[in-house]
């Protein structure tokens, strides 16, 4: 049976806060263990706890809400029909009020010195321009939405991959824009620190988030027509439905004597 949307929105809250508590977490404990300093080898580390907390979220609600834990997602597979616009915004706002609350705990973990840190707040490096940030903001999710339409969306993907493949391509991306702009990729991870940040006094740099606004919807677009135009064409045949299909799982619910499992 179709999970109901008030499950589907809790389940986009929990992905969210879990990628943002343990995601975004690591940048504070970075800064904390290297005095407030971050080098090369800790962004690594930090792009690591990213791809755990993502697989985790993905193969925790995958079957729930698709675990878009992301604005931008959400918008690429509305543009490309595999999601209601009417559930658009619901899912914004879950995933917006999921990456605050994930920020709320790291200043309850940590205290003030999540705080005095940045709360892990993304922002443009040193000598990066406001239209570089949004061309690697872009970049970086059009690798992660390429991911996402090819182990979660296409039915002839091999069930099971989902979760670590994209949380590794989230990865590489921060291991590259990471030093350009934070490597956000993403407009809640983002949101949700700034947020706290000014609740708590922190320093936000609250007239750059809209390049974490259209980059990340611009990738994500770019990327999910490219795979629908070049890996996988409309006529293409698809392969047998995926347990996480909620469209295909709608559409059984429908038969009287359909099998729901």
């Amino acid at each position: 049976m179709t999970p109901t949307l008030m499950r589907r929105l809790a389940a986009e809250v929990i992905g969210t806060a879990i990628l943002v508590t343990f995601g975004v977490g690591s940048v504070i404990a970075a800064f904390t263990v290297g005095a407030g300093e971050i080098t090369y080898p800790g962004i690594g580390f930090i792009s690591l706890a990213f791809a755990i907390a993502i697989a985790v979220a993905i193969y925790a609600f995958l079957a729930v809400s698709g675990a878009h834990i992301n604005p931008a997602v959400t918008f690429a597979l509305a543009v490309t029909r595999r999601f209601s616009w009417v559930e658009v915004v619901p899912y914004i706002v879950a995933q917006l009020v999921g990456a605050t609350i994930g920020s709320l705990l790291l200043v309850a973990s940590f205290g003030t010195r999540a705080v005095d840190f940045g709360g892990g707040a993304t922002a443009l490096g040193p000598d990066v321009s406001y239209g570089q940030g949004i061309v690697a903001e872009a970049v970086g999710t059009f690798l992660l939405m390429l991911s996402i339409m090819a182990v979660a969306v296409d039915k002839r993907a091999p069930k099971g991959w989902a979760g670590l493949i994209i949380g590794l391509a989230v990865a590489a991306a921060i291991f590259v824009m990471a030093p350009l702009t934070g490597g956000s990729l993403n407009p809640a991870r983002t949101f949700g620190p700034n947020v706290v940040q000014s609740i708590f006094g922190g320093a936000v740099e609250w007239y750059q988030y809209p390049l974490y606004i259209l980059g990340p919807f611009i990738g994500s677009v770019a990327a999910a027509v490219t795979y629908d135009l070049v890996a996988r064409p409309r006529e293409v045949p698809e392969g047998e439905p995926r347990a996480d299909d909620r469209t295909v799982s709608a559409e059984k619910d429908k038969k009287p004597h359909s099998d729901k499992g």
